[in-house]
């Protein structure tokens, strides 16, 4: 057992203090933002309709959206520095601000401007990311990043849960703000340019556009199609459990944080293990994709209720191989141009998965039933897994 726990250990060892910090600082800006999972619980307190808090939540990933591509822009200009600097006072400020609200144009704006600041945050993010970290530890400093995110979604919620309880919601949006305040100052003090130090330091004199990279943008389409069916597991899916297997919420809870422990346990290990082996990024991202296809395929095979558990097990596995390697894919990509850019359009992906996922999936339970769903996300992870080999096949010609 001590060895056991020695070598996982050993699977952190040679990471940067710098990403050591950003991994704290990453954890309580999500665990700060406790508000989100409760966002249409508090909607509906407002009296809102089912119509208009769809309105708000399709600004919510419309400014996500808009957030990574302005992030993208303004880290090629201004630096990393400066905008997760800026991204995570502001949008603590912004938080505090959004409790004001009141009327339905208002919070649609206010959601819309929050998520756009929010997330100028995530390109720059991983561009620091690539700055701090040796090229053969990119990817388990991604990893460690992961993990930070998962941690913070983890125990916010349940946190957030608690804040309302005793202080209202009012008190949720104040501890939201000063915790995204208090990160940023946290990387004032631990992240000072001056004094970090960079270990891959890029120089391009003429840097290429990704929007000319068509690899790149064969990748990112692979990426939207692998997020709109990867995200049916924290909207359509819980659904399932509840409606169809007729689970309490205490028992779904355990479901969706079983996802989150396996992360917290077994991918570092898992990534340190793959970055050693033969298999390509790409060809990994691929072994994922296929894993998450079992996933899907699993819930229709029985009524069972253990094939939930069988379902999140190839879900959460082909998650831990497939997000850490398509975060390197995308970092190693960015060597060759506007890394920001780059880095932009890949969180732009997930932006996008989150305004057509959702909707897509609950329009096709209400029209068609869950088994019908099941059965086109799988379809959709296939036609996202033939992007990939197309891809791979595109990636033997030319040398990343």
């Amino acid at each position: 057992m001590k060895t056991l726990f020695t070598n996982y250990l050993n699977t952190f060892r040679g990471l940067s203090r710098e990403v050591w910090w950003l991994s704290l600082i990453t954890f309580i800006n999500r665990a700060g933002t406790m508000v989100v999972p409760f966002l249409t619980i508090y909607l509906k307190s407002l009296d809102f309709s089912a119509s208009n808090v769809g309105w708000i939540m399709s600004a919510f990933g419309l400014g996500s959206f808009v957030g990574s591509w302005l992030g993208g822009k303004l880290t090629d200009k201004f630096g990393y520095y400066r905008i997760m600097t800026l991204s995570l006072i502001g949008s603590g400020i912004i938080f505090i601000w959004l409790q004001s609200l009141e009327t339905l144009n208002e919070i649609t704006l206010g959601i819309f401007i929050l998520m756009t600041v929010a997330d100028m945050f995530r390109p720059a993010m991983f561009v620091a990311v690539s700055a701090y970290s040796k090229p053969e530890n990119k990817t388990r400093s991604i990893t460690l990043i992961r993990l930070a995110i998962n941690l913070g979604f983890s125990g916010g919620p349940a946190l957030g849960g608690l804040i309302i309880v005793t202080l209202g919601y009012a008190g949720l949006f104040w501890v939201d703000g000063v915790t995204c305040i208090l990160a940023g100052l946290l990387l004032l003090v631990t992240l000072n340019p001056k004094k970090s130090t960079t270990l891959d330091e890029i120089t391009i004199e003429n840097p290429k556009s990704a929007y000319k990279d068509f690899p790149y943008i064969i990748f990112l389409i692979s990426m939207v199609l692998f997020g709109v069916a990867f995200l049916q597991y924290f909207s359509t899916i819980p659904l399932y459990y509840k409606e169809i297997h007729c689970l309490p919420e205490n028992e779904i809870g355990l479901l969706m944080a079983m996802n989150g422990i396996l992360i917290f346990l077994l991918e570092m290990p898992l990534v340190k293990w793959l970055e050693n082996s033969r298999f390509t990024m790409v060809g990994l991202i691929i072994f994922g994709g296929i894993l998450t296809v079992f996933s899907f395929l699993v819930l229709n095979l029985s009524d069972w209720a253990g094939v939930l558990i069988i379902g999140m097990l190839f879900m959460t596995i082909g998650e831990m191989i497939s997000f850490p390697f398509s975060n390197a894919f995308a970092m190693k990509r960015a060597k060759l141009g506007n890394q920001g850019e780059f880095m932009a359009l890949y969180s732009m992906t997930f932006a996008i998965s989150h305004i057509i996922g959702h909707n897509t999936g609950l329009q096709l339970i209400d029209n068609f039933g869950y088994e019908t769903t099941w059965n086109a996300m799988t379809i959709l992870m296939i036609v996202c897994i033939l992007v990939l080999v197309y891809l791979k096949q595109l990636m033997k010609k030319q040398t990343v």
